[in-house]
């Protein structure tokens, strides 16, 4: 008669303790199939567990396919394929071995968050809220939320906005998945060319066709969207060139828009420009309803957030509400409430603040070694007084993969700006310089590590 030594574990009952035990010795081929298993009564006198025990696991181990019974007869093992072994890997193999780089400036920068004071905030939130936390949410995020931000929207960025006209969402990936149902998958959009890769993947993964918006000095040049239906652009700050659309470019770019085509301004890092104010989002020009208008606390707070929003115009708010608006949000209660309260008392432009003269020193920092490094008169900054990054023109005549490649070996992580092109990556002698990451020793280190590369 088959045995098993049952003994009790936190969570786990005894009839799913023996379950278990049968199972594996039936996928083992200890028990082998049409092999009669023990009637309940002698299997539970054997393992001195009550009959109910038994009962249930053979009961399981029956709607899972392992067992048959036959009425008067008894349990029979069934034929079950069982899974293959998983392939052991060769102990003489070495393990891969994570690249450890000196200097990576592809990384962001997370320093200084203000822990105590999202911790008051949150047990403040738990002590004023208690179970209503775990209450269904509405659809476009808690109203606390959406009123703070379209306060912090009028103060910071000159919108007039309305809190019901405000979605919250967890990352502005499900946002812009969101958008792609409601602005219709049979519409064309344009991305800017360079442009941030992954916002092309989402969209091509989206089912929705994707053209390039040819750029220029001034930013998306309007001749060259006459193919699209939808605009995606970051005229705030775009990355990666730093470039800022004047005032002139974004009313051509609103007035392409007319009132049958659609802009998503795409504002995720304004916050950090460093020479003056950021300048009024497209959406506060906007006369038409035409402007989508998306931002992120990812950058601005910490990528681990992920609360995001976007802010409809209001005839496609109502649409929204008509045709999606079964969607829940996406993003916990708890977290949003606190996140009301850091933008509500100040403790939002504080950081910003903060970070705003961190992120300044830490620029100028890395703008001195760059003079003081052996080839500085091959080296030309651009577009560095917005964002968190630069572009660095290095005069060279290695190509754009040897010189990262190069970099690279020597332990520095850098992309190269044809890296952004999803058309025509020819090489531009041009380096993306993130530095929002990096520290004064690593930028020492990597000095002498780049000597005689270039």
């Amino acid at each position: 008669m088959v045995t098993y030594e049952l003994k009790k574990a936190p969570g786990v009952p005894l009839y799913e303790a023996l379950y278990r035990c049968i199972r594996g010795d039936i996928l083992s081929g200890k028990l082998k199939p049409g092999e009669k298993l023990p009637s309940k009564r002698a299997l539970a006198q054997n393992l001195e567990v009550s009959k109910i025990t038994v009962e249930t696991a053979y009961n399981q181990l029956l709607s899972e396919g392992y067992l048959r019974s036959e009425e008067k007869v008894g349990y029979f093992v069934e034929a079950v394929e069982r899974p293959a072994a998983p392939e052991r890997e060769s102990k003489n193999l070495p393990a891969a071995e994570e690249q450890k780089w000196i200097l990576d400036l592809t990384a962001n920068g997370t320093e200084q968050f203000p822990f105590s004071v999202w911790m008051k905030l949150q047990r403040e939130v738990m002590l004023d809220y208690g179970q209503a936390l775990l209450l269904p949410l509405p659809n476009r995020g808690v109203t606390e939320l959406r009123q703070a931000i379209a306060d912090h929207l009028s103060d910071f960025r000159g919108m007039r906005v309305e809190p019901e006209n405000i979605l919250i969402g967890a990352g502005t990936d499900f946002l812009y998945n969101l958008l792609m149902q409601l602005l219709g998958r049979e519409k064309i959009y344009a991305v800017e060319e360079p442009g941030y890769g992954k916002i092309r993947r989402i969209y091509a993964a989206g089912g929705v066709s994707c053209v390039s918006a040819p750029m220029d000095a001034q930013g998306v040049i309007p001749e060259g969207l006459q193919s699209a239906d939808v605009l995606h652009c970051s005229p705030s700050h775009h990355f990666p060139t730093g470039l800022v659309t004047p005032v002139s470019r974004r009313m051509e770019l609103l007035s392409w828009a007319g009132d049958s085509r659609w802009i998503i301004e795409d504002d995720y890092d304004s916050e950090f420009r460093f020479d003056a104010h950021p300048m009024p989002a497209m959406q506060a020009l906007d006369g038409k309803g035409r402007v989508i208008y998306m931002n992120t606390f990812s950058k601005s707070i910490a990528p681990s957030i992920r609360i995001s929003y976007m802010v409809l115009p209001p005839d496609l708010m109502r649409q929204f509400q008509s045709r999606l608006g079964f969607y829940s949000c996406t993003v916990p209660s708890f977290e949003q409430y606190t996140l009301a309260r850091f933008l509500s008392r100040g403790y939002f432009e504080k950081h910003i603040n903060r970070m705003r003269k961190l992120y300044k020193n830490r620029r100028n920092l890395v703008i001195s070694f760059l003079n003081r490094c052996p080839f500085a008169d091959r080296l030309t900054i651009l577009e560095q007084d917005a964002g968190l990054h630069f572009l660095l023109k290095v005069d060279t005549v290695l190509t754009d993969g040897e010189l990262t490649e190069r970099l690279s070996r020597a332990g520095i992580r850098v992309q190269a700006l044809s890296e952004f092109y999803h058309d025509s990556g020819e090489d531009q002698k041009c380096l993306v310089i993130n530095y929002s990451g990096i520290r004064e020793d690593e930028l020492e280190q990597a000095m002498d590590a780049i000597k005689g590369i270039m």
